[in-house]
């Protein structure tokens, strides 16, 4: 797990936010996958990040006309048009502000006949376009992703959820602070399908994120954290502001910046390592040498 702490909550969206669009512009389509497959988050966190990709889009910078998106998760019971539902946020603060065919966006139907089919033809839709090579999260103060709370399965695929309280009185804020009209329930894929994607970017910032980061990286693998499971992800990226780190270590945060200095003085020079790591172009005898600089570089701190 890489672990990178930009000072602002904008600065962690600006950098997220290129980051992902990178990503877009170096995919090469195939007859196979002709479409890069991205999966999205809702809530206050991302949208630093959506909005700076949109800002990008306007300069022409990336186009999503090769895009297919899957969102983590609705709620159960409220009109798709309600103001506070996911597919009316998607709309307003994405969807509508860039290039992507609508057909190609997916979002959970929380109304669905029945929710049961909904939650496996979800999972078969991801199946068929070739899996998601890019999911973007968030967490909870209490370390869920998605919808996944505390005690789901590290396992889980996408179900309907009962939702956690604390989760309930955090979502409280979205519906005028009104606690009888914050859904009980949601729609949600499961911490097996996020890890299942190729590569898992987190965004965590503010005060109330630092306990779950802390017991997220910190921390062992546990189903009462479920974000922690990306510490067995092969490719996982988080990135916070400073705030975010007040609950983890001094040596955590100094171990973590180090690394960083080194990974941007190495791609800097030779481009993104990260990108030869993902196979999306052909790493160079100088990448390599420098990356094992750094795993010294790991083991002496």
């Amino acid at each position: 797990m890489r672990l990178t702490v930009r000072d602002t909550k904008e600065e962690v969206g600006n950098y997220i936010a290129e980051y992902i669009v990178k990503r877009i512009n170096s995919f090469k389509a195939s007859k196979e996958k002709p479409h890069f497959v991205l999966g999205l988050p809702t809530g206050s966190s991302p949208l630093p990040v959506y909005k700076r990709i949109v800002k990008l889009h306007e300069e022409g910078k990336v186009s999503f006309k090769n895009v297919i998106t899957f969102n983590m998760d609705e709620y159960v019971g409220i009109p798709r048009d309600h103001p506070e539902s996911y597919h009316t946020f998607m709309f307003k603060h994405f969807f509508s502000l860039i290039d992507i065919d609508p057909k190609n966006t997916h979002l959970l139907d929380g109304n669905a006949e029945d929710l049961y089919k909904e939650c496996e033809d979800y999972e078969a839709a991801i199946k068929a376009v070739g899996g998601i090579d890019l999911f973007l999260g968030g967490i909870g103060a209490d370390g869920h992703i998605a919808f996944n709370e505390p005690g789901s399965s590290l396992t889980s695929r996408t179900r309907i959820k009962t939702l956690a309280y604390e989760t309930i009185l955090d979502n409280c804020r979205f519906f005028n602070n009104d606690l009888s009209a914050v859904p009980r329930m949601a729609l949600t894929v499961g911490v097996q399908t996020v890890m299942d994607a190729r590569e898992v970017v987190l965004v965590v910032t503010g005060q109330n994120k630092a306990l779950a980061l802390s017991q997220m990286i910190e921390g062992g693998v546990n189903h009462m954290v479920t974000a922690s499971a990306l510490q067995t992800h092969p490719w996982a990226l988080v990135v916070c502001d400073e705030d975010a780190t007040n609950e983890l270590r001094v040596k955590t945060v100094k171990y973590f910046k180090s690394i960083e200095r080194v990974q941007d003085e190495v791609e800097a020079k030779y481009g993104s390592a990260t990108s030869s790591r993902l196979g999306l172009h052909k790493a160079t005898a100088a990448v390599v040498q420098q990356l094992y600089i750094i795993s010294r570089v790991q083991r002496r701190i």
